[in-house]
């Protein structure tokens, strides 16, 4: 079968905030080939991306992403792959282009997970899915108070693990920022796992992170996530050095498979956490697993935003029996709770998993989506590029 259609949606709030919550706004990509549809989401600036899938060639190596897309033959699994690699020779110059391809990616799995009727878990190779602890991701609160109440609002929940990140989070003093960790832990729990999100402020300054360590050990921090930019590897190895020793976790920010690689074998950290719709879609995020369990090194999926992404970051480690611990969102915006309900509700022992469905497994909610729906217009020369389609 022949890729018919590539379809990008662009969906946001009424307003979007200045805050770090990717989940104000979305892009869905929809795939059609003989008569299915697959469903994916990037993880992006959606103009951006529909720039980056639609923008006239520049030269050989910069051609819009969908030119290497549409009509192309999807009849294997190969082909997923494929795909993917003539996207990146073709747009090989385009930065944005893994963002994009991303979302292809995805609903090119979700689509051929509905053609032959099995669960996209297991078309990636795995025999079974196993359960996953997710931890309540959300921001830190204003005030140590703030962040207190979150935290055992969350705990009553049903959640054993939480993530605080951003907010006031490395902007103050590290005095502030003990407080801020210690009222988690006190709120939390002693049996809890408590997980801090920096979220890079720390850019490349190993002092000024390392300042933070003795709290975080003290509070029992089961990691400490993004001090750094992604590219900053020698300064992660360095504070990974740094005593008192916290794991560190990064790699979210890896827009391709070496990039995470690199994270793991240069930058020391302990956990890699990979987004499926920023690193290249299911593909590449599945080589990052495989490489992980090679390394030693524990497979954490990054999801902020709806039940969809989540469901598609699952796939790639759903099988690894011993990385247990997931993301889950548990503060999105209306938007990203409606665009696909929510689809892993915790079980009694506060787990989630992946179902036997076909595909990812996930509904987009078409219907409740039309509200958010923001209409875009390309147009070059006088001549319209791009124009956003019918959302069926």
């Amino acid at each position: 079968m022949k890729i018919e259609s590539v379809n990008f949606y662009y969906f946001s709030m009424p307003e979007v905030l200045n805050i770090g919550d990717g989940s104000q706004d979305a892009l869905l990509v929809r795939v059609e080939a003989g008569g299915v549809v697959g469903w994916g989401e990037c993880e992006t600036s959606p103009l951006t991306s529909i720039a980056s899938a639609v923008a006239p060639m520049s030269h050989s190596a910069c051609k819009p992403v969908l030119a290497s897309v549409l009509g192309e033959t999807l009849d294997d699994l190969s082909d997923i792959a494929r795909i993917g690699d003539l996207v990146r020779a073709n747009s090989f110059d385009q930065l944005q282009m893994d963002h994009t391809l991303s979302g292809i990616d995805i609903a090119l799995w979700d689509l051929m997970g509905k053609k032959l009727g099995e669960p996209t878990w297991r078309l990636v190779g795995y025999d079974k899915p196993f359960r996953k602890r997710p931890y309540a991701s959300v921001l830190f609160g204003d005030t140590p108070a703030e962040t207190h109440s979150k935290v055992s609002g969350i705990r009553q929940t049903g959640f054993l693990a939480v993530k605080l990140g951003w907010g006031p989070f490395g902007r103050g003093s590290a005095n502030d920022d003990a407080e801020q960790v210690h009222a988690a832990r006190e709120a939390l729990g002693a049996d809890g796992i408590l997980l801090v999100d920096a979220g890079t402020v720390f850019s490349e300054n190993v002092a000024g992170a390392a300042e933070r360590l003795r709290a975080l050990s003290e509070a029992r921090v089961h990691w400490f996530e993004e001090p750094f930019h992604n590219y900053a590897l020698d300064e992660y190895r360095q504070l990974s050095k740094t005593s008192p020793c916290v794991a560190l976790a990064g790699g979210e920010g890896s827009h391709n498979a070496h990039q995470a690689v690199q994270m793991m074998r240069q930058g020391g950290v302990r956990f890699i956490q990979v987004d499926t719709g920023r690193i290249g879609g299911i593909t590449s995020a599945k080589q990052v697993a495989d490489q992980a369990v090679a390394f030693g090194v524990t497979y954490v999926n990054h999801t902020f935003t709806s039940g969809l992404a989540l469901a598609a970051s699952l796939v790639p480690f759903a099988g690894l029996e011993d990385h247990v611990i997931c993301e889950y969102p548990v503060e999105p915006k209306p938007l990203a709770r409606e665009l696909a309900g929510n689809p892993f509700p915790l079980d009694k022992d506060g787990m989630i998993a992946l179902s036997d469905t076909p595909g990812l497994g996930v509904e987009v909610d078409v219907s409740a989506l039309q509200k958010y729906l923001v209409p875009v217009e390309i147009r070059v020369g006088g001549k319209t590029i791009y124009e956003t389609p019918n959302l069926k």
